[in-house]
């Protein structure tokens, strides 16, 4: 009898052993499976709370981002608050906004010193392409070549007969290494063969009012925050640096039809997400600012600024940014730009 009482329970032991591992393996499963499902729910219920808007520059990017932000509470249901974090070249509000939690409450805006950055600076603590999530390209702000009236030109061909006739004698402001007003002026002076002098200031505003005080001769300056003084006649505008002339401002020729074809320089404003964000959170990221890039009223005050909706999938953001990053290294190196 005790002999057929062992086997039994060793017969026992031996099943509750070979149930072990399949066991585990079943627990596993279903931890991952619930899981999975509290991340598919907070996706369908997002967003449950405010959400933040971090903006890493002011001027234009502060018009546009203010603009976005009050539009995406209207269609999210949720405050969308801006948190206005700039300088070291837009890099602290990336760095912060790359760094926060892929649930779908930080928003970055990114923008062209971002991806003049990537190759610009020796060493950065983010990855434009490898920690952000994009969602949309939301705008694109062609530069505009403005000039002091008491300069003797009213054409991009104007200004490049003076400046060849008085090589380094006219100077360019601009808000420093690596923003677009810098760069701007760097890629004209490569594909038009001049030398013109960059005088860098502490920010695009000192750099405008350089050229409004007539202590520059020269700016390649965002369209939003210098169309108003061209109007107004302080400043004249000579081209702008899209690839097509703007709709609503046609009076302006491109630098590129101006004769030098191929010329573009454009600051763009987007936003994006942490990597790893769940996808179903972009999606309704992206579907909520394409209504308001959509609507009437948000095209109208972009326009009026000079500005140009655009309002891209994700992945076609992500291949722009990896082309804009190709395209400044290039500039970058073979202008022997030092490095930061």
């Amino acid at each position: 009898m005790t002999s057929d009482v062992t086997k039994t329970v060793r017969t026992e032991d031996r099943s509750s052993d070979s149930l072990e591992g399949p066991a585990w393996l079943w627990i596993v499963a279903v931890i991952a499976a619930v899981v999975c499902l509290t991340a598919s729910a907070s996706a369908q219920t997002y967003p449950t709370k405010p959400v933040r808007y971090i903006l890493p520059a002011t001027g234009a990017s502060e018009i546009v981002g203010r603009l976005i932000a009050q539009g995406l509470t209207e269609q999210l249901g949720h405050q969308v608050f801006v948190d206005v974090r700039p300088g070291a070249g837009s890099n602290i509000g990336a760095e912060l906004g790359a760094k926060a939690p892929a649930d779908g409450y930080t928003l970055t805006q990114l923008m062209q010193s971002h991806t003049v950055n990537a190759s610009l600076y020796r060493t950065l603590s983010y990855d434009v392409l490898r920690d952000f999530a994009p969602v949309t390209r939301m705008t694109l702000s062609p530069l505009i070549v403005v000039v002091h009236p008491s300069l003797p030109v009213r054409s991009i061909p104007d200004l490049v007969k003076l400046a060849k006739a008085r090589p380094g004698a006219i100077n360019y402001s601009s808000a420093g290494a690596g923003t677009s007003t810098f760069l701007g002026g760097e890629l004209f002076k490569a594909m038009a063969g001049v030398n013109l002098v960059e005088i860098a200031y502490r920010g695009g505003g000192a750099a405008q009012t350089a050229v409004l005080s007539g202590e520059v001769s020269v700016y390649f300056a965002p369209i939003a925050t210098a169309l108003p003084y061209v109007r107004e006649g302080r400043l004249r505008g000579l081209a702008v640096g899209s690839a097509k002339r703007i709709a609503s401002l046609p009076e302006f020729p491109t630098i590129a039809e101006s004769g030098y074809p191929g010329y573009e320089s454009s600051n763009w404003h987007g936003f994006a997400v942490p990597a790893k964000t769940p996808r179903e959170i972009i999606n309704t990221l992206h579907d909520a600012a394409i209504a308001v890039l959509k609507r009437p009223d948000t095209v109208k005050r972009l326009q009026d600024v000079g500005l140009t909706p655009v309002g891209d999938r994700p992945d076609e953001f992500a291949e722009f940014l990896r082309s804009d990053v190709e395209k400044w290294r290039k500039l970058i190196k073979e202008r022997g730009i030092p490095q930061q």
